[in-house]
């Protein structure tokens, strides 16, 4: 059994539980993403320095594409918001210094992937709520009157 399985995650993206739940942690990745509940509760402290101050974990902006483990050794993927993120250095030790202080882990492999682009589509519901700078267009009856009440020119 995973470190901390059993533990809720409130807010994930369905698309990391869609295979993570209570999986073994020498069971093989299955298709599409495989994130276990171990490495989620291990990365939901782990920010992007861009969004640390929203308290938007890598698990809440959907950077964390797959994570499988065998015998101990672990590979991580991440996705980036962008090519040119100046902070990738320190998301990458951040995600492999979380992972290797997990029980049973004895090796980490921290990699970005290039070959699926990020999207907000991969944002939590929280992490959506959080960076919405504007409302939903359908709540404000009055456009212009809004932008007005904050400063803004319509």
């Amino acid at each position: 059994m995973p470190p901390c399985a059993g533990r809720a995650e409130p807010g994930v993206p369905d698309q990391y539980l869609k295979n993570a739940a209570f999986q073994s942690r020498s069971e093989p990745a299955h298709d599409g993403p495989m994130v276990p509940r171990w490495a989620l509760d291990a990365l939901a402290d782990v920010y992007d320095p861009c969004c640390r101050e929203k308290g938007i974990s890598v698990v809440d902006m959907g950077l964390v594409r797959t994570v499988s483990e065998d015998a101990g050794n672990v590979r991580v993927e991440l996705l980036l918001t962008s090519g040119w993120c100046p902070f990738a250095a320190r998301v990458l030790t951040d995600v492999h210094d979380s992972i290797a202080r997990q029980p049973g882990v004895n090796a980490v492999e921290v990699e970005i992937v290039w070959d699926e682009p990020w999207t907000t589509d991969r944002l939590s519901p929280a992490a959506r709520r959080q960076l919405r700078f504007l409302p939903d267009p359908a709540a404000v009856e009055d456009r212009d009157a809004y932008l007005a009440s904050k400063g803004l020119k319509p």
